[in-house]
């Protein structure tokens, strides 16, 4: 590949790092899925529960950064958990 295409971003595409597993909570799904924003990850995740037949949801967005992807992971879980503790159904209204 030429230098000057490498300079310009005409190199091969990146791979997107693959999203965690979805984790069980008290009947909701969490899926974490951390912002990356200048280096670090924003806590996000998105919560999900099938409430009469329909798919509810919920976006979790936090103001935390974190250094690792992995540390970001845990606690985007860790934060959805608690408001899920805090306010079940309600997160919905």
């Amino acid at each position: 590949m030429s230098l000057l295409s490498k300079l310009f971003g005409g190199g091969s595409p990146k791979k997107a790092a693959p999203k965690p597993d979805p984790v069980d909570h008290a009947g909701f799904r969490i899926f974490p899925d951390p912002m990356p924003e200048d280096g670090q990850f924003r806590i996000a995740a998105r919560i999900e529960k099938d409430i009469d037949g329909e798919t509810k949801v919920h976006t979790l967005v936090r103001a935390d950064l974190i250094r690792s992807m992995d540390e970001a992971v845990e606690a985007s879980v860790f934060k959805a958990r608690q408001m899920i503790d805090q306010m079940g159904d309600r997160i919905f209204s």
